[in-house]
This record gives structure tokens, sequence and C-alpha cells, in this order.
């Protein structure tokens, strides 16, 4: 890789000699400016105002503009001397934990490379330093005109240069936030942890440009001459009006696609807008019909299908039948052995009825007994 810039790393009162090599490149696909009528091509000519003609490369230098339209040239050789020490230096200013870098401030990437071979020994020090603190160092640099913030860290066995914007350039984020006063519930942010986790983690390797892919895939066909592939219909998404089933939906999305059928639980006590309650069953349903629908309840629960559940739910039945008929029967046999008891009843009532008849005479003969013999009366007088 060509390096972009030389210079040493600034330790103490180590020096560490080092190259500026990019970090990382862009895939994106580039157009270019052509005449819609005939494709010719639209060019930028660099132009001098005072002599009206195209200038080259070579020619080109750096200016001032001064606030009065004066120009001051500024040469290579003038920037050179500029007061500062990081002109041609990376100083480390500081050793910080990575979590106190805030990430908006993070730029462009570079990989450091030894400038040379002395600079081995003092460029696996400092990588080894930084490793066993877990520690990112904070540094100056000077590139491309200006003096940049940076951060050096490990990455591998290599160290990496990030830049960084300086704290006044990031911007305060006043007005961004939603002003009115919102209240998550806690069964709402129990569903965004449960999507969180079916989402799960993710190899970045795995990842791509997918409008680059597209893109590519449309230039192939227009250089052929074939069709150009069709555009898929855009998703249409309403307005959400229940996050909750919107959360819900997002779940059992997110594991059908990983494979994974089972249903998000629902959180309890749950009611959306315009859902009728369920209808309470009255006493005066039949018994029947109860154990019925909580037997097909039960197999449907436990996972049997509807045919399985119709079955034992006939079977049920058909043994409810069995045991009505056989009950009707025993009461058609108790009828017929009540039919045929009758004269037995009435004979064992006369019996009764001539004991009792006897039992009253004997009590009566024996109340006579007792009863005195009695007086005879005196004989009335005749007058004479």
């Amino acid at each position: 890789m060509r390096s972009i810039w030389n210079g040493a790393i600034s330790f103490g009162l180590v020096s560490i000699p080092v190259k500026l090599v990019n970090a990382t490149e862009s895939h994106s696909i580039s157009f270019r400016q052509i005449h819609a009528e005939d494709n010719g091509r639209i060019r930028y000519r660099k132009v001098c105002e005072l002599d009206d003609r195209e200038v080259s490369t070579a020619e080109i230098g750096k200016g001032y503009e001064d606030a009065d339209g004066t120009v001051i040239p500024i040469t290579d050789e003038d920037l050179a001397h500029l007061p500062i020490p990081t002109t041609r230096t990376i100083e480390i200013v500081a050793f910080v934990p990575a979590d106190r870098i805030d990430p908006l401030q993070m730029g462009t990437a570079y990989y450091l490379a030894v400038g040379a071979a002395p600079a081995a020994k003092p460029y696996t020090l400092l990588r080894e330093a930084l490793k066993r603190g877990d520690k990112v160092a904070v540094a100056k640099y000077a590139l491309r005109g200006r003096e940049r913030l940076g951060m050096l860290r490990v990455v591998g066995d290599a160290l990496t240069l990030h830049g960084l914007l300086w704290p006044d350039e990031v911007r305060a984020p006043e007005g961004v936030a939603p002003d009115e006063k919102v209240t998550v519930r806690a069964k709402e942010l129990d569903l965004a942890d449960a999507l969180m986790d079916t989402l799960g983690d993710v190899d970045l390797d795995d990842l791509h440009d997918e409008y680059r892919a597209a893109l590519e895939e449309v230039i192939a066909a227009k250089a052929a001459g074939e069709a150009l592939p069709e555009a898929p219909e855009p998703e249409t998404g309403g307005k959400v009006l229940d996050l909750m089933a919107a959360l819900e939906n997002s779940v059992r999305a997110a594991r059908e696609s990983r494979g994974d059928g089972k249903a998000p639980e629902r959180a309890p006590e749950r009611r959306t807008a315009g859902r009728k309650a369920p209808a309470k069953k009255t006493t005066e349903k039949k018994t029947t019909e109860k154990k019925a629908g909580a037997e097909k309840a039960g197999a449907e629960k436990a996972g049997e299908t509807g045919a399985a559940a119709k079955k034992v739910t006939e079977k049920k039945a058909a043994a409810k039948k069995a045991t009505a008929e056989k009950a009707a029967g025993e009461k058609a046999t108790g009828a017929k052995a009540a039919e045929r008891k009758p004269p037995a009843r009435k004979t064992a009532q006369r019996s009764t009825q001539g004991s009792a008849r006897k039992t009253a005479a004997a009590q009566e003969e024996r109340k006579s007994a007792r009863k005195p013999p009695a007086k005879k009366a005196a004989p009335r007088k005749t007058p004479a």
C-alpha cells in the first residue's frame, strides 16, 4: 500500500518513524457527466483568468485571498516553517480509556506502518502498552494543510490512527429529540428486548452493499442490451396504531426468518383499541356443551389437531350416550319390578290390619277384666 504521509510518533522522549497508509477504500460506483444528445464527456478545464488559457496541474499553486481581494501565494516551503511541532509528528498528548472517545468524533482511519527498521522495537513497545492498559492514545498531527486531532488504537498487530473531529466541531443534539413527554410501558420494553434478542448478533463480514450490487446489475443489463431487472414493489407501511402489536409482529417475523416458529408470549392484561371483550358464558348452557368445549380446548392446547380433538369429543359423547341409555334401561327394569310387587304389598297390608284388629280386641278384653263388678242397687221400699 502506498503511504500518503511520512513522519514520526512522539511518545515522550521516544520517536517512532512511521508511514501513514489509508485503512479504508471506497467501492462506490461513480458516474461521469455527459452530453445527453451525443454522450460526449463534459469536462472542467482549469483556465487562468489573466491569461485566458488552460493551465496544467504543475502550474497550479496555493494562495490565500485577503479581504480586499489581494492574493497571497503560499508555497510548500512556507508551510514547512509553521511554528508548530506537529507538521511531521504525531504527538501523543494523553492515554485514556476507549469509552472516553465520542463515536461522533471519529472520522477517517489510517494504518501506521513502520518507517524504518530501528522503529520496530518502539513500535511494538507502544502497541503492547496500549494492549495491556486497555487504553487508546489521543494525539495531534498535521495533514493536508491543517492540524488535526487523532486517536491511536491497536487493531490486530498494527497501530491505527483515527482522525477525530475537534470537540467544537460536534454539534449539540438540540431540537432533535421529541419535545412531548412520551411514556414507555414496561411491557413494551420487554417486547423490544425480545426483538433485540431474536435479531441477536451478526457477523459484519456477512454484510454487503446491496445498492452497489443492484446498480452493477442494471449497468450490465444496459450494456448487454437486455431488459432491465424489475424493481420490487415498495412496502407500504400503514400508520402504526398499536405499538404492542407492531412489536409482537416484528418478533414473530424475526423468529420465522431464523427458523424459529415459536410465537412470542403475549403480555398479560393487554387490551387493544377496538377489540371486543369475549362474551360471558351464561349458566343456561348445557353441561354437555361445556364439557365438550373444555375437552376440545384441552386437546387443542396439548397440540392435537382439530381432527383429533373432534374424535375425542365424539368418543366422549358416545360414552355419555351409552351411560344415559344404560341408566334409562335400569329405570325401566325397576319400574317393571315395581309393577309385579303390589300383591305382596296388599297381602302384607291385610295381615297388618288383621293383627291390629286382634290387638285392639285383646286390649278391650283386658280393660273389661279390670273393671270392678257393678254394685247392686238397694231395693226400693214400697209405701204402706
